[in-house]
């Protein structure tokens, strides 16, 4: 199923729908069927950018002592008006006792009104049912973060540099504007805390050098001195609302 509503930029028809945001139930259950797991796209954390479509994929694993039967769409709760319903689950057995029940929906920032206010810790309301009609309905049965995509840059210069020399290594920080009219792109992020890193040559290993922040758009730099052939690269941590990013590593030849 498509979003039902991620904002509040919308008017005439459209609102009737986007605002149907479902009333909050109380949990409960019947009998001895429980929820033991939530996954929410592997590692419960989403990250939609600005073109391409993404599929959330979510599962609920539940347990009852006739089995389970079956389960109801998937309700997801995000901030403000964040919400989001799944196709009806598919539900595989492990055991005689145990189903995990999966089932997915599809977001595309370009035409799924997406609001900025909407990233962040969003919630998944599940219900299932057993085979001898015990159920288990459950708000906030597990959580996720639904994050905006991020891009992250790294220029280290000048190019070949002698050992002991100053470089210079340049960077932006950009993000996913979700609200950005016509249709959604990246913006400058700015004021974030922004780690300068390197491995050498012969190593797999990042180390932190420094951390510098991204100025008011976005951009980073900062100098260090060249000691040994090796990569240079910005790592950004990630917020609440935007996703960990790293640049791809610049190598400097130092001779």
């Amino acid at each position: 199923m498509r979003i039902r509503a991620i904002g509040a930029a919308v008017t005439g028809a459209l609102a009737l729908s986007a605002f149907a945001v479902p009333a909050a139930q109380a949990d409960g259950s019947l009998g001895d069927t429980k929820i033991t797991k939530v996954v929410v796209d592997g590692d419960n954390k989403v990250s939609v950018g600005t073109s391409a479509a993404k599929t959330i994929k979510v599962s609920v694993t539940a347990t009852d002592n006739s089995g389970i039967a079956g389960a109801e769409e998937f309700d997801l709760i995000g901030p403000g008006t964040g919400y989001l319903s799944t196709g009806k689950p598919t539900c595989t057995a492990a055991s005689a006792t145990t189903s995990t029940c999966t089932a997915s929906v599809t977001v595309d920032s370009q035409t799924d009104y997406l609001s900025n206010a909407s990233a962040g810790t969003w919630y998944v309301n599940a219900w299932i049912d057993a085979n001898d009609d015990d159920y288990v309905w459950k708000d906030k049965a597990g959580s996720f973060k639904f994050q905006r995509a991020a891009k992250l840059t790294a220029n280290a210069s000048p190019e070949p540099v002698k050992k002991g020399k100053t470089i210079t290594v340049t960077g932006k920080l950009i993000r996913a504007d979700w609200e950005a009219y016509p249709l959604p792109k990246y913006v400058n992020y700015a004021s974030q805390s922004v780690k300068l890193q390197f491995r050498k040559k012969s190593s797999s290993t990042y180390t932190t050098v420094k951390t510098i922040k991204s100025n008011a758009s976005g951009n980073l730099s900062t100098t260090v001195k060249a000691s040994v052939d090796g990569y240079f690269r910005y790592s950004f941590a990630g917020t609440t609302t935007t996703v960990a990013v790293n640049a791809t590593g610049d190598l400097i030849d130092v001779k």
